[in-house]
């Protein structure tokens, strides 16, 4: 497995800098959201952007009692708007992508951005032997290798 190693050059003293990214052994657990934020199925996407803008969140996970049962993006509202669907009727459950992929607290940054390439998504629930505990998005692991 190659080390990811960024390198850049100091403008003032011409000296090569090297800075790596998030180590091995540094999981989600480090940046997961502390909790996950959720709406219901039947909530409308004039009610999805409400709450994506009051909880300043990408996705949230769209959940039947106790279940996640899809996950609903800022993307999947712009899709909508762009393809002429009324907001005040449109339900989570209808946009919402079902295929939801999740990983846990140990999963690590690097197999966390690899399972996001492999499925072509932004956003992973994070899941632990008691289920859901939250969601990490694509910016939080550009974070992680941003710190």
């Amino acid at each position: 497995m190659m080390d990811h190693v960024t390198r850049s050059t100091d403008a003032t003293t011409g000296v090569a800098d090297q800075t790596r990214g998030p180590e091995r052994s540094d999981t989600v657990r480090l940046f997961v959201s502390d909790d996950l934020i959720w709406i219901g199925p039947d909530a409308t996407l004039h009610q999805v952007a409400q709450r994506l803008a009051a909880e300043g969140v990408g996705a949230l996970a769209v959940t039947e009692g106790d279940r996640v049962v899809g996950i609903i993006s800022e993307r999947d509202v712009v899709r909508a708007v762009a393809a002429g669907k009324d907001l005040d009727v449109t339900s989570a459950a209808e946009l919402g992508s079902r295929a939801v992929v999740t990983c846990t607290p140990d999963t690590t940054v690097r197999a966390a951005a690899n399972l996001m390439m492999e499925h072509y998504v932004r956003h992973l629930l994070v899941e632990d032997s008691t289920g859901p505990i939250g969601m990490i998005s694509a910016r939080d692991l550009l974070g992680a290798y941003a710190s």
